[in-house]
């Protein structure tokens, strides 16, 4: 699976407590040849890696085992190396497995414990910025969900909408003379409102930036008659596309999401600019780690190539250079701090935005907004 099925939902349950032990393998791949050869051999190793872990823990019963190995075997022949993004994470325990081709690097890793390591998932999920699309028509809206260029319909959030079916009133049509339409103007309104609340649900679910899709005259009146809709990111005034198809809503919608992320860096910009005047700014890995432990990052601003491998030692990082040896993880090394930031950040309910490389240069490559 990718990021564009990690929901909140997916991650909250993801992230729910296991029986012992569920095994998380994570591993970086590569999209191209010559270096994607060695990914194969990388896969094993790990596999073999979290077999000997399993057989050796006096904690896991004979049974467990053998079900667990099956598990991560039959995680093992689901991945595809042919069709590898930049990291791969591989989650087990005796009774489910899954399997996650990641846009972000992660560490080569195999943690047993009881519950998954999320920690990559959650970071890539942030850094491929999902937003929701809302399309609507006088009788229809649907709703899609957008992460990085995939866009697909949501339908479980209650969309699709459709009003209610009109029955035939011929005393209507000899009271006023008109022939009976889909919708009067009352009906139309009524529907839209309807949509209205529908899109403040999934907002208030899952907070995502969203965009609005439909004929002019259909937004103008969803945003009459509602309110959630008017806090829209950007808009596309065109009909026929509430159905999609998906490629087709993602060429129509370029315009509006690229206005939408230079908006965002706009934005960020000027947060990061108040928060230095007002002193409440933080920047570089260390001084930023330290805010977000705190829960005093209000916005947390990283690079999205940014990576580094530090050592955990009273309370602060400091790098740690050259390639991690056996046990790093066990002494305090962290390879994926970055991504470790990200999920702690988002825990204490910060707002992460990811930038382009080097766009935060002058910051160390991390930066955050605090709240006191």
């Amino acid at each position: 699976m990718e990021t564009d099925a990690l929901t909140a939902a997916v991650l909250r349950e993801l992230r729910a407590p296991r029986p012992y032990p569920a095994v998380s393998l994570t591993m970086p791949t590569h999209r191209r040849e010559p270096d994607n050869a060695q990914d194969a051999v990388r896969l094993r190793n790990v596999l073999a890696e979290a077999a000997r872990r399993v057989e050796a823990d006096p904690q896991v019963s004979r049974q467990e085992r053998i079900d667990l190995l099956a598990r991560l075997e039959k995680a093992a022949a689901e991945v595809d190396l042919r069709h590898s993004l930049d990291g791969l994470v591989l989650l087990a325990t005796a009774r489910e497995h899954q399997v996650w081709s990641l846009p972000r690097s992660v560490p080569e890793r195999v943690v047993l414990s009881d519950t998954y390591l999320t920690r990559n998932l959650v970071a890539a999920r942030a850094q491929t910025r999902p937003y929701w699309v809302l399309a609507v028509a006088a009788d229809r809206a649907t709703l899609w969900s957008g992460v990085g260029e995939s866009l697909t319909e949501d339908r479980t959030h209650g969309f699709p909408l459709e009003p209610e079916p009109l029955d035939f009133d011929p005393e209507r049509q000899e009271r006023v003379g008109d022939q009976p339409s889909t919708f009067s103007d009352e009906e139309t309104r009524r529907f839209l409102r309807t949509v209205d609340t529908a899109l403040a649900a999934v907002l208030s679910a899952e907070a995502r930036p969203f965009l609005l899709v439909g004929l002019a005259q259909a937004v103008g009146l969803l945003e009459e008659v509602g309110s959630a809709a008017r806090a829209a990111s950007g808009t596309l005034r065109k009909g026929g596309l509430v159905d999609g198809p998906a490629r087709v809503l993602l060429q129509e919608l370029a315009p509006a999401a690229e206005q939408l992320a230079a908006e965002q860096g706009r934005r960020l910009g000027k947060l990061l600019d108040e928060a230095r005047g007002r002193k409440l700014f933080a920047a570089g890995l260390d001084e930023v780690w330290e805010a977000v432990r705190e829960g005093r990052v209000e916005v947390l601003a990283v690079e999205e190539t940014f990576q580094a491998t530090v050592r955990l030692a009273d309370g602060h990082l400091a790098p740690v250079e050259g390639e991690p040896g056996p046990g790093a993880w066990e002494q305090g090394v962290r390879e994926d701090i970055v991504d470790e930031l990200v999920e702690a950040a988002l825990d204490s309910r910060s707002e992460v935005v990811f930038r382009p490389a080097d766009s935060l240069a002058d910051h160390d490559r991390i930066a955050a907004v605090l709240r006191y």
